[in-house]
């Protein structure tokens, strides 16, 4: 029988039939000797052996995959981004995007808490770029703006902590399913909430992953080179510069940095890029 992992705990994952029934199942002990982890999203083949537990028998193509959390053929990214209380990291913010364009998956940004500050920035830097919503979990702002982009699609949520993931999914899907907390008046740090990665289907058949705060999501890798390619206002100037290899950092004649002095490309955006960059080449350099 067909399935989807919708959870796993303690050497268990949970599979959603078709028919919406879940079966709590353990792996063959040939995925451990060939070091193949099941993973929350995948679709996988299992053995029912009752009518509530089962066996997972194999594992369909991933389309894409992210390691930390772990999670399985994502089709975009929600970046919830807070306007306020805690004040947005744009550094984070950017790298999750260049996560989700390095693995192929569309980007949503959800601007949110908008009823505690203005929008605007946000708006300035990432509306030209990627899909954008305003939000208000609180009262349901926006809510059904986002509901109608996440229809037919499994859609991973995350952003710093405090940004009001759980808060919104439980606006979402119309109950209390996700764990959801305050921020710290003392540093006005988001708490962390979410415990473990859990794919929630909503009524209308939208699939959401919550995941645990920033700090637990996949480290930044690749080649420095490449990292233009996920910059989509960047990537449209390749082939551009002076120079075939140019790093868009110190070389003359850099259709890019000439686009950062027209503002065609947002400082923030472009700063983000350097010390991703200088981050990646660093680390590369020290495997080279």
């Amino acid at each position: 029988m067909e399935g989807l992992i919708v959870k796993g705990i303690g050497g268990f994952y949970y599979v959603e039939t078709p028919d919406g029934k879940i079966y709590q199942c353990r792996a063959r002990g040939l995925f451990k000797k060939q070091q193949i982890v099941p993973t929350i999203g995948d679709r996988v083949d299992m053995d029912v052996l009752d009518d509530e537990e089962g066996v997972i028998r194999s594992i369909h193509a991933r389309k894409n995959v992210f390691i930390r959390p772990a999670v399985a053929n994502i089709d975009q990214m929600v970046v919830l981004i807070p306007v306020a209380e805690p004040a947005p990291n744009f550094s984070v913010i950017d790298k999750l995007t260049v996560m989700a364009e390095r693995a192929g998956v569309d980007v949503v940004v959800g601007i949110n808490k908008t009823d505690i500050g203005e929008p605007g920035r946000i708006s300035e830097i990432y509306g030209p770029i990627y899909e954008t919503v305003l939000l208000c979990a609180a009262d349901r702002g926006g809510v059904d703006d986002l509901k109608k982009l996440l229809l037919g699609r499994i859609s991973v949520f995350t952003g710093q902590s405090g940004a009001g993931k759980s808060t919104l999914i439980n606006s979402l899907m119309g109950r209390d399913i996700a764990k959801t907390g305050s921020v710290s008046q003392k540093t006005l740090a988001g708490r962390h909430t979410t415990r473990h990665v859990e794919l929630f289907t909503g009524d209308s058949g939208e699939r959401i992953l919550d995941t645990p705060g920033f700090t637990s999501f996949e480290v930044l890798e690749g080649d420095e080179k490449e990292l233009d390619q996920y910059y989509p206002e960047m990537k449209r100037y390749r082939g551009e510069c002076r120079y075939r290899n140019c790093s868009h950092i110190n070389e003359p004649g850099c259709a890019v940095r000439q686009a950062l002095e027209d503002g065609n490309i947002d400082e923030s955006r472009y700063a983000s890029y350097v010390s991703q960059y200088r981050e990646l080449e660093e680390k590369n350099r020290s495997y080279r």
